[in-house]
């Protein structure tokens, strides 16, 4: 039995073929924006997160606010070290969101605390 050969022009389409391949896997997930699917777990993981800390973090500064002893726990705030904010405002209760039993979110008592951080004295 005799095994029919390829014409000529076969193994270098082929060879352009894997090239072209690998250039575009190469491309695409380097400048293409490509992910793998780990990756964009990942990203939504962290874009999920940093939503839920823009959007519990007025929460947490209305709470503060409706506090009594605003002034004289806002001082104390301003004169607690910046590592030591977000436990403050987390003992405080105020980033303890309205009817949960949850431990206070840490992201969220850190950027409230900023946000605090910014009113007035």
């Amino acid at each position: 039995m005799k095994i029919p050969s390829l014409p000529v022009e076969t193994k270098p389409f082929l060879w352009g073929v894997a090239a072209g391949a690998i250039a575009l896997a190469f491309v695409g997930f380097n400048w293409g924006g490509w992910v793998t699917g780990s990756k964009a777990e990942t990203l939504a993981g962290a874009r999920a997160d940093a939503a839920l800390v823009s959007a519990l973090t007025p929460i947490c500064v209305a709470q503060f606010q409706k506090s009594p002893k605003v002034q004289a726990s806002l001082a104390a705030l301003k004169e607690t070290k910046d590592w030591e904010k977000g436990e403050y405002v987390s003992k405080g209760g105020w980033a303890t969101m309205p009817g949960s039993t949850a431990e206070p979110n840490r992201d969220v008592a850190s950027a409230c605390a900023e946000a605090l951080g910014k009113l007035a004295p």
